[in-house]
């Protein structure tokens, strides 16, 4: 029975699909003890807090080995996925080995949630059709503040480079990096959402952003063709995948017909893995479709614990860490 709970509890972690209503209202994220501010980071790992609209907001920070302050360092923001938290996305995605690799700063926000059981359940703001977007306990969260606060809170102790700030997020993260995209652009350079599609209806960037999407053709979550998704309880109509891309191709001013390319099937997993390509951008910007057929509701070249297995297939024939990476320096902003 206790393992039947931990696989249900975890599955709707990683997903996103939980809303939950204590008394009738959505428990905000409990303040933790005060972390002082300091002048400078050092390397490795770090916790930050700060106030946002009167509500206390966390942060992880990973300055990689490389770093001695001497230069401004490129930062990939990483949002966890909807029911999850920052020190779960740390173990499931490996971007502090890749961060250690290729010389960035990981930066980890937490949103706003409850604890279950000693388990920190945190969700974004990252638009109606996303689940429990319709609560207004949620909508009144301010995530995209509370992303400027954290970049400008950052800057205070190490020296990041404000051409080069991305993101990238899993399922609700993902929605939320859209989000980002669309009213943060004065600050986010590029973003890679993973197995997430738009959580809103419309785009307002300020200049063109470009965008590297991964999505499983058998998410079961957030379906790659939109609707809702048989292991999402919220019963959300998410948009799909193409609706998504084509608004980004639209607002940066892309070729309407992509350059597409079968990639290496390097495992026989299950899997195969397609890029569309959208370019003659605005600006140099590009709109990147990385299409894994056969994939799931999951992290390419991660895999999930023995549990998940409902999630589906993630595919070995890529990175997305490396991929996002190579991707996120071709495309500072300009």
């Amino acid at each position: 029975m206790k393992k039947i709970v931990f696989i249900i509890t975890v599955i709707t972690v990683i997903i996103g699909v939980l809303l939950i209503q204590i008394g009738g209202s959505f428990v905000t994220q409990k303040p933790d003890k005060s972390i002082a501010q300091t002048n400078t980071l050092g390397i490795g790992d770090h916790s930050r807090a700060l106030m946002v609209n009167g509500l206390k907001r966390t942060y992880l920070v990973h300055v990689p080995k490389s770093y001695n302050g001497s230069q401004p360092y490129p930062v990939v923001l990483v949002f966890h996925g909807g029911g999850s938290n920052a020190k779960q996305a740390i173990s499931s995605f490996g971007l502090n080995e890749t961060a250690d690799k290729d010389n960035f700063i990981a930066v980890y926000p937490n949103g706003t949630g409850w604890t279950i059981q000693g388990y920190e359940v945190f969700v974004w703001n990252g638009g109606l059709r996303q689940p429990g977007g319709t609560s207004s306990d949620i909508a009144k969260v301010d995530d995209v503040g509370f992303t400027k606060a954290l970049l400008d809170d950052l800057a205070k102790v190490v020296r990041t480079d404000e051409k080069r700030i991305y993101a990238t997020g899993l399922s609700g993260g993902g929605i939320m990096v859209y989000r980002l995209a669309s009213e943060l652009s004065d600050r986010i350079a590029a973003i890679a959402p993973v197995a997430a599609v738009m959580g809103t209806a419309k785009i307002r960037p300020q200049r063109p952003v470009s965008v590297m999407h991964f999505h499983g053709t058998e998410d079961q979550a957030v379906p790659f063709n939109g609707g809702k998704g048989k292991l999402d309880t919220s019963g959300t109509n998410f948009y799909s995948v193409e609706y998504s891309i084509q608004s980004w191709v639209k607002a940066n001013g892309c070729n309407r017909h992509p350059t597409i390319e079968t990639l290496p099937d390097k495992v026989d997993d299950g899997t195969k893995v397609i890029r569309k390509s959208y370019d003659n951008c605005n600006i140099d910007s590009e709109v990147v479709l990385i299409k894994i057929e056969g994939g799931g509701h999951t992290w390419p070249g991660r895999e999930f614990e023995p549990e998940l297995e409902i999630l589906g297939k993630s595919t070995k024939d890529i990175s997305a860490n490396d991929l996002m990476w190579e991707f996120f320096q071709k495309h500072p902003m300009q």
